[in-house]
């Protein structure tokens, strides 16, 4: 599952970076295509995430997509994220497995 949650955080973190590049950063309107395109993949993978629920879903990739941002920040943005913003990510990375992981009294 953890595999799904980090594709689908890559293509989200891009298909959002497109616009962000197109908007904010003054690069062309194409950007928004691939954008697009990235967004309807991260749809597409968030699907397959084994849960029972799509709101749990979707409440465990939170935690993923923020340790994600964070990589993305590091890798493609080249600003290193500090001991808070690690510390953040593994509160969320926590929350995000009791959710997945957590005893269900059904």
């Amino acid at each position: 599952m953890l595999g799904v949650y980090a594709a689908a955080a890559l293509a989200e973190i891009a298909g959002c970076f497109a616009f962000w590049a197109w908007i904010r950063l003054g690069r062309s309107c194409w950007w928004a295509l691939p954008g697009l395109a990235c967004l309807c993949l991260f749809a597409l993978l968030l699907t397959r995430a084994d849960a029972d629920f799509a709101g749990r879903a979707y409440a465990a990739y939170g935690g993923v997509y923020i340790a994600a941002s964070l990589l993305w920040l590091w890798l493609v943005e080249g600003a290193r994220p500090d001991r808070w913003d690690a510390a953040g990510a593994l509160v969320c990375l926590v929350g995000a497995t009791l959710i997945l992981a957590g005893p269900r009294g059904n």
